[in-house]
């Protein structure tokens, strides 16, 4: 490797910290797998907002939309006081309509069990789009 791209490599890692290092399901129960795997495929083949293009823009999106599609779900009032709010809201509720449309396991759980299955959702996500791609762009922090 040359000094060039050693250089580079290290500029575009250095501000960029993974959460996850493995797939974080592993530890999950069969069930819980079951149903994560049945909400990410969904959001793989209908949602374009996983694809943004910065690692960090990722997160935070994953973690607005999926928090209040977790809210929805769970009766809970959303906040939607600003902007960015009210566009995390607008596709968790297209999320939450079709995960109770696709899905009726889902109005069987209590709200502590939709909870951790949608943390779990969360940080499988992650994993899958920021911390587990190979796509070397998404840590590049001038981006």
């Amino acid at each position: 490797m040359s000094v060039a791209t050693a250089k580079k490599t290290t500029i575009s890692q250095r501000k960029y910290v993974p959460i996850y290092q493995s797939n974080p399901l592993t530890d999950y129960d069969p069930v819980i797998r079951e149903r994560v795997a049945q909400m990410e495929n969904y959001i793989m083949k209908h949602c374009l907002w996983q694809f943004n293009s910065r690692g960090w823009d990722r997160r935070k999106q994953n973690a607005g939309i999926l928090g209040k599609t977790t809210q929805l779900l769970c009766g809970e009032t959303v906040d939607t006081s600003t902007p960015q709010e009210k566009c995390y809201w607008v596709d968790a509720v297209c999320l939450d309509r079709a995960y109770r449309a696709s899905f009726p396991w889902v109005s069987t759980l209590s709200t502590d069990e939709i909870k951790e299955t949608m943390k779990a959702l969360h940080a499988r996500l992650d994993w899958l789009t920021i911390d587990g791609s190979l796509n070397l762009e998404l840590t590049v922090q001038n981006y």
